[in-house]
C-alpha cells in the first residue's frame, strides 16, 4: 500500500486525533456517490474492523476498508487552505476523470 501525506496534511490529521484519544486512527478511503462515480471519506475511526486495513504512514494510523484499497493506491493527501476554506485535497494516479465541482471521481 503506497499511500503519501503531506507534512501539512499529517499535521491536521494529528490535530483531529489529539481531540479524540481514542480513536484507533483516521479512516480514509471512497464512497459511491456523486456524478462521477467515487468521493473520499477522511473521518476518525473507533475501530479497526474485519474488512479493515490498518497502515501506518510517516507515524499516522491509517485504517482504510478492503473495498477502497485498489482505489486510493498511490495518492497523496494534502491540505490547503484558501481564504476562509481549509479542505484535504487528493491527487489520485488511478483517477480517469472528475465532476465539475470537482467533489467525486471515475476510475477505468
Amino acid at each position: 500500500m503506497s499511500i503519501t501525506i503531506t507534512p501539512v496534511a499529517n499535521e491536521r490529521m494529528r490535530h483531529f486525533l489529539a481531540g479524540s484519544p481514542a480513536a484507533a486512527g483516521v479512516r480514509f478511503g471512497v464512497k459511491r456517490t456523486g456524478c462521477s462515480g467515487f468521493a473520499y471519506v477522511v473521518d476518525l475511526a473507533d475501530t479497526v474492523g474485519d474488512g479493515d486495513q490498518m497502515v501506518e504512514v510517516d507515524g499516522l494510523p491509517l485504517i482504510i476498508n478492503d473495498s477502497s484499497v485498489a482505489l486510493v493506491e498511490g495518492v497523496v493527501i494534502d491540505f490547503q487552505r484558501q481564504g476562509l476554506n481549509a479542505s484535504f485535497v487528493f491527487h489520485n494516479p488511478n483517477a480517469t476523470g472528475a465532476c465539475g465541482c470537482g467533489e467525486s471521481f471515475t476510475v477505468s
